[in-house]
């Protein structure tokens, strides 16, 4: 499975942008791939990656590590959502989807095996 993100860019501070994750490759019809958990990480410079969003195969979500942000999924178009609202500074970073090897709604790292290259989130004060 290979999962490429866009929608970054140079937003200012208030503004909002929408990325996507567009999942292809190995997905079989009626694979798991639909219904693993995915999910959005961050990461800014000098920093740990960190969870934003994550959501089930049947759009269960946990999004309270991001409040201004709203995840969601297509899973008839294999594509994963991040809405985010009232853009501050310190959400500069670069934001990478992921794909789970679990169902369950996860917000360890280490439970997810496929990772985009990643999208550059800059916010201007």
């Amino acid at each position: 499975v290979q999962l490429v993100e866009s929608g970054g860019g140079l937003v200012q501070a208030g503004g909002s942008l929408r990325l996507s994750c567009v999942a292809s490759g190995d997905i079989l019809s009626g694979d798991t791939t639909s219904g693993h958990a995915m999910a959005w990480f961050r990461q800014a410079p000098g920093k740990e990656r960190e969870i934003v969003a994550t959501i089930t195969g049947l759009g269960n979500y946990d999004q309270s590590f991001e409040s201004r942000f709203t995840i969601s999924r297509d899973n008839a178009k294999n594509t994963l959502y991040l809405q985010m609202d009232n853009l501050k500074p310190e959400d500069t970073a670069v934001y990478y989807c992921a794909l789970s090897t679990q169902m369950a709604l996860t917000s360890d790292p280490s439970d997810y095996d496929a990772w985009g290259q990643g999208t550059q989130v800059t916010v201007s004060s």
